[in-house]
């Protein structure tokens, strides 16, 4: 085998790992909870207080 064959085919493994590595399970995506604007837009239209303010209140009492 030549070097050119041989860079070759490593050129080509590292780009199919990195395809394989960046490709999620569905199910994994859908249980994500996504960007923050994405978060505050559900909570926002659900009728809840902003992620915002969400994130400054206190924490209740345990």
């Amino acid at each position: 085998m030549t070097d050119d064959q041989t860079l070759r085919m490593a050129a080509i493994a590292a780009v199919l790992s990195m395809v394989d590595a960046g490709s999620d399970d569905p199910s994994v995506r859908g249980r994500q909870s996504g960007e923050a604007w994405a978060q505050d837009h559900r909570r926002i239209v659900m009728g809840k207080s902003s992620l915002m303010a969400q994130r400054s209140s206190r924490s209740p009492w345990r």
